[in-house]
């Protein structure tokens, strides 16, 4: 490949670190995408993950708007083209697409193209993914492809790049749903002990209560108001669990509408009031918003089941391009070093461990008989 200006390996350089740091497949995707669509100066990239039944189980597209993309329809199949360079290794460099014998046409919808530029991204012996560009925006040659060798080989460099950090993501992924299993499992054994316990009292002091109706109403009228708040605290255990074992909605809904239909559940749920607001925040990294909302969850649940709290309010808010979230509780509040000591971490071990594990950073600021406040800020992406 022939030498390239200080600043066309700057952007190489900075395109392989923005892979690098997502650890989300559909980020990671987008940035291949992006970063090879700039690099190569392209009107048009593409990057498709094959599925086993002849399509592609994602398809991430650069230069197409969202209205564009709805028009084009279904996602395309392994064909023609695409099928080329998910069978065979070799790059496809064409100065029109559309001569090709293996092209079949496309949508009415789809841009139209002409010079285009596509290889597999391979991990080893298995293919995961075919990248392609399409119309360069450089002046072209008379009768000939605006992608150059030079071109071909920047795209293979950026394809092994993309291969370590497309198979780093489906290794991260799956470790998270194992993590996800094991917190579920969790709250489900929480939950079994929590309402038991509710039931197994709300059933004594029914018996109690009973036995005592005929020989001692008075008696008998003050088990059964017990009875009724052992039952209000059961129910409130089997809302807060259940909140906390249904899945999030954050790839359809986004944090903030997420975050905001759980505030809104445990301010149904619980005697506190909880409040959310919401300030100019912008799209986050995938890893970043389920933290925020993993670390707000825990604290709602320290403030609503530990702090005997009146009030508590969420706050999340852009910070520049990033965000930080803020959980505040007008309850008892705690001496953060002594709970070190006893061993009582109140979730905040797992709340730090979420935080730095994004590249954020969390804080807690409380003391007896001064509420809490949980911060924690996130870098952005």
């Amino acid at each position: 490949m022939s030498h390239r200006p200080a600043s066309g390996l700057a952007a190489v350089s900075a395109a392989l670190l923005a892979m690098s740091r997502h650890l989300e497949v559909r980020d990671v995707l987008k940035t291949i995408v992006a970063s090879a669509r700039e690099l190569l100066d392209a009107e048009y990239a593409a990057l498709g993950v094959p599925d086993d039944h002849g399509g592609f189980a994602q398809f991430v597209v650069d230069g197409v708007s969202d209205a564009q993309w709805k028009a084009i329809g279904p996602l395309p199949r392994q064909h023609g083209i695409l099928a080329a360079m998910l069978r065979d290794e070799k790059p496809q460099r064409l100065d029109d697409v559309r001569e090709d014998p293996r092209f079949g046409g496309w949508p009415s919808a789809h841009p139209d193209m002409s010079d285009f530029l596509g290889l597999p991204i391979r991990d080893g012996d298995e293919t995961i993914g075919a990248l392609f560009l399409a119309n360069k925006r450089c002046p072209k040659p008379a009768g000939g492809c605006g992608f150059t060798e030079d071109d071909e080989e920047l795209l293979g460099i950026l394809a092994q790049h993309a291969a370590i950090a497309l198979t780093n993501a489906r290794l991260y992924e799956r470790s998270r749903e194992f993590t996800i299993a094991e917190e579920r499992s969790r709250l489900a054994h929480e939950l079994h002990d929590a309402v038991s316990q509710k039931l197994f009292s709300l059933r004594l002091t029914a018996q109690a209560a009973a036995t005592l109706v005929d020989r001692d109403p008075a008696r008998a009228k003050d088990e059964l108001h017990q009875v009724a708040d052992l039952a209000a605290e059961a129910a409130d255990e089997l809302r807060a669990a259940v909140v906390e074992l249904r899945p999030a909605a954050l790839d359809e809904d986004g944090l903030v509408n997420t975050l905001r239909t759980h505030i809104q559940v445990l301010n149904r749920a619980h005697a506190p009031r909880v409040t959310f607001e919401s300030r100019q925040l912008r799209a986050l990294p995938a890893a970043q918003e389920e933290a925020l909302l993993r670390v707000a969850q825990e604290a709602l649940h320290n403030a609503l089941r530990h702090a005997a709290a009146d009030r508590v309010d969420v706050v999340l808010h852009r910070q520049g391009q990033g965000a930080v979230l803020r959980i505040t509780d007008d309850g008892r509040g705690f001496e953060p070093r002594t709970v070190r000591r006893a061993g009582r971490h109140l979730g905040l071990v797992s709340m730090r461990d979420r935080a730095s594990g994004v590249g954020g950073r969390l804080t807690v600021q409380s003391a007896p008989g001064e509420g809490t406040t949980i911060e924690m800020e996130v870098p952005g992406g």
